[in-house]
């Protein structure tokens, strides 16, 4: 699996391959020419309510990883998808919040390496 983590602020790259946003809301004062956006896939986004609960406060970063898998065991067809699209090209996950480890682009990320050895 060819999965990468990037923040949309930072420049694009030829090595980010399809870029794939999944965060819920378009990122604040970011054009979508300036963005480079391959795909948005809002609704594979933690829900409004799990977003709003974790806050980016660290101390609740395994809690907001369990129950962000548990919203996405009702999202199969998109989790399936976003599987297949990084098995044969690189595809980087674009998040926008300023937290760079803890953010729900690396949750995906991780939730979705796993079993991948």
């Amino acid at each position: 699996m060819h999965l990468a983590v990037k923040r949309i602020y930072d420049e694009p790259s030829e090595g980010d391959g399809e870029r794939i946003l999944v965060d819920r809301v378009w990122p604040r004062g970011m054009s979508r020419e300036k963005a480079s956006v391959d795909l948005w896939m809002r609704d594979i986004a933690p829900s409004g309510p799990l977003r709003k609960w974790y806050g980016h406060d660290r101390t609740r970063w395994d809690e907001f990883r369990r129950r962000y898998r548990e919203e996405l065991k009702a999202k199969e067809e998109m989790v399936g998808e976003l599987r297949a699209r990084c098995s044969d090209h690189v595809v980087t996950l674009l998040y926008s919040t300023r937290e760079r480890v803890f953010n729900n682009a690396e949750a995906l990320r991780q939730i979705l390496m796993e079993g991948q050895d």
